[in-house]
């Protein structure tokens, strides 16, 4: 039962939808499932030379014969999945669950209205956070109840089911980052629900014995839009001076942005039950190493990061990103590369 989750390892973007493209056109995956929160989440894809900012359609879409599925738990505004599945040529190989539950315009407003979530918190006015506050009161529509999704709403849990015990390769695709998380992140500055591992597995109706690897996406430096803490964080000159000036795909906000934080990465690995990084951007944080497809066009500075990674976390960095397309990567999973990780010791306090 081939199956991998991946997930962000700090604030979100950290270039899920790249690790994600990236797999869809190597590994071939038969389904690419979207798992996590709903349109307040963006992902970013550069493929055949044309950009994508996506917020609900799985970044492996890439794959043309790919099955792409949207589970259960995710939050869905049919105005932004209906535009996403024109833009990206995906509706006769797209299913959506029956009991994805709805985002409504009332769900932006409520959101714009609260000051606490608006100003304080940092939210995204997606409608995202009232729809599943709605959803636990149970009291939200349901995918099945919006006649514009007809032709998209099936069950997409079965689907997946018998695709595992076909044994075909699924690959579920997690949203934001680890420590943005309800329940594992900087609180109240949050999402609205739990954004680990585990979560995601939820989120489309997998169980936790099904799944073989767990990909941990961490950027070569943290970034961070909106509000909350962040640690180390550099003034906006500094950010600009070293090029690591970003804007949020969903908002459009500036990021702010700090060097690596090797604590909440090993406390990510952690909590998601990593088996694999993928470690994004490492070209601008070493520029020599843009376009690099091998460990050995690295600069010993470049690998020596890679390897502290390793050795702090307990688990081998096995894709690198060395650009911004999905081809840019050095991949390192079935190599017998030098770097070596170290076990894990469970950090307490």
């Amino acid at each position: 039962m081939p199956c991998t989750v991946i997930v962000g390892g700090f604030f979100g973007d950290e270039g899920k939808g790249k690790i994600a493209a990236y797999l869809a056109m190597k590994d071939k995956p038969d389904l690419c499932v979207r798992g996590g929160n709903g349109p307040n989440a963006g992902h970013t894809v550069i493929h055949g030379g044309v950009q994508y900012s996506l917020r609900l359609i799985p970044s492996g879409f890439v794959n043309r014969s790919t099955r792409l599925l949207i589970g259960p738990g995710v939050p869905v505004d049919p105005t932004v999945l209906l535009d996403e599945l024109r833009k990206t040529d995906s509706e006769r190989r797209f299913e959506v669950d029956n009991q994805c539950p709805i985002v409504e315009p009332r769900h932006k407003e409520q959101e714009s209205r609260s000051d606490h979530l608006s100003k304080k918190v940092g939210s995204t006015k997606s409608g995202v956070g009232a729809c599943n506050a709605e959803r636990a009161l149970r009291m939200v529509k349901l995918a099945q109840q919006i006649p514009s999704l007809k032709p998209y709403v099936g069950d997409t849990v079965g689907e997946i089911q018998e695709a595992l015990a076909q044994n075909k390769y699924v690959v579920i695709e997690g949203t934001q980052g680890t420590f943005l998380s309800l329940y594992h992140g900087t609180y109240p500055y949050v999402t609205s629900k739990d954004t680990t591992a585990s979560a995601a597995c939820a989120d489309v109706g997998v169980g936790p014995t099904q799944v073989d690897d767990v990909i941990v996406i961490f950027k070569a430096y943290v970034t961070r839009v909106g509000e909350g803490p962040l640690e180390g964080q550099l003034d906006r000159e500094e950010v600009a001076r070293r090029g690591w000036t970003e804007f949020g795909t969903v908002t459009g906000r500036e990021r702010r942005a700090a060097p690596f934080d090797f604590r909440l990465a090993r406390r990510a690995v952690q909590l998601n039950g990593a088996t694999q990084i993928a470690l994004t951007k490492l070209d601008v944080l070493f520029p020599s190493a843009k376009g690099a497809h091998e460990l050995a066009d690295l600069d010993e500075k470049a690998r020596t990061f890679i390897s502290k990674i390793e050795q702090e976390t307990g688990v081998p960095v096995t894709l690198i990103g060395t650009g911004p397309a999905e081809a840019d990567i050095i991949d390192l999973r079935n190599s017998n590369k030098p770097i070596k990780a170290k076990p894990l010791l469970v950090q307490r306090r």
